[in-house]
């Protein structure tokens, strides 16, 4: 008889039973050896982020400090009547340039000049009885009191005679400084009383500008910093800091500071608003985009930049000045790898992959590599 073959399907279910046998036996022979195998295993490491960095230096930068003022004049004053009594003359109008010493108001003198003579008179005949009583009294011919009593006839006729001079000279008030009669509020023929105002004299050719500077920004001023005051019209005068108030306004908290600034022109400046560009003392600051500041834990200004390891480090900054297009900070190192792009996918003490860019201005990044998208 010829025997028959058991099907294909027996014959492939024997193979797998006879392979599943095998694999139970001897299992992972690995797992039972004593000792290590030889071989190193290769771990995979991950894959460092890439950024971009630029190498940036310290400069030296005089930081500028602009505050929003107004400018007065140097001196003002305002002219008041010391004597009573009709205007008689204006010899100077209003808005004239004036000279120390030059008479500005005439009051009408009225009886002054007949006291002045009485006063006069009686000064002459005070002297006189006190001459005699001098003579009368080195012959013991005149008690000690009376002779006093002459001695204080002529004090009192001296002080008199002074008085009236005076009134005399309030008649005619002078300009007690160079400058310009700003304002006259009287006209010929009015009556004017002590002490009322009738004129403001200005003194221009040097100007005062004011401001108010902020607690953080007081600290580095000082007198002496150049100033730079622009105008509303754009024009620009030169000045020196002058005063910086020792205490802060109570509401405001910020602190008084007084400029003084030439004027050579007398332009008509007094009263106008200003801003004031303050020259700091120099420092040593880094440079960069306004955009690569970021804020730290603490919610202080700070920038992303590389250790010698290429770890990433959060270094908190002090924005010393600031426009769009670039800031001046402190705080870094004199040399510095910052990061310009990429920062905002990697924290600090992370290690990088850094990628190098040259760039002719600190803060710019290299055009050729699109933006969002690393090399």
């Amino acid at each position: 008889m010829t025997r028959r073959l058991p099907p294909f399907s027996a014959l492939l279910a024997i193979v797998l039973v006879l392979l599943l046998l095998l694999w139970l036996a001897f299992g992972d022979l690995q797992r039972f050896k004593d000792e290590p195998p030889d071989a190193e295993v290769a771990t995979e490491q991950p894959d460092l982020e890439r950024v971009e960095v630029i190498t940036l230096d310290a400069e030296a930068h005089t930081p500028r400090l602009i505050l929003q003022g107004q400018l007065e004049a140097h001196r003002e004053l305002e002219l008041r009547a010391r004597q009573a009594g009709r205007v008689a003359a204006l010899p100077v109008t209003q808005g004239s340039h004036v000279e120390a010493g030059q008479v500005l108001l005439e009051l009408a003198e009225d009886e002054l000049p007949e006291r002045l003579e009485q006063a006069e008179a009686a000064l002459a005949l005070a002297r006189a009885e006190l001459a005699g009583g001098s003579q009368l009294r080195e012959r013991q011919l005149i008690s000690n009191p009376e002779y006093l009593r002459l001695q204080s006839q002529v004090a009192t006729a001296v002080a008199d005679l002074a008085g009236l001079l005076r009134q005399l000279a309030d008649t005619r008030p002078e300009a007690p400084f160079d400058g310009v009669l700003d304002r006259l509020d009287v006209e010929l023929g009015e009556l004017v009383q002590v002490g009322e105002t009738w004129g403001r004299l200005v003194d221009d050719s040097r100007l005062t500008a004011s401001a108010a500077a902020a607690q953080r920004d007081a600290l580095s001023l000082a007198p002496g910093l150049s100033v730079d005051v622009r105008t509303l019209d754009g024009s620009r005068l030169t000045g020196t800091l002058t005063h910086i108030a020792s205490r802060a306004d109570e509401q405001t908290r910020s602190f008084a500071v007084e400029v003084s600034v030439d004027n050579p022109e007398r332009r008509r400046l007094a009263g106008a608003s200003a801003s004031l560009e303050i020259a700091l003392p120099e420092r040593r600051l880094h440079r960069f985009s306004p955009a690569l500041l970021v804020l730290d834990d603490q919610g202080d200004l700070a920038v992303k930049h590389l250790d010698d390891q290429d770890r990433v480090k959060v270094t908190s900054v002090e924005l010393v000045e600031a426009n769009a297009e670039q800031a001046w900070v402190a705080g870094l190192p004199d040399t510095v790898r910052l990061i310009t792009l990429g920062g905002g996918f990697v924290e600090s003490g992370e290690r990088v992959d850094p990628v190098e860019v040259e760039s002719a201005e600190p803060g710019e990044r290299d055009d050729s590599v699109p933006t969002g998208e690393m090399p």
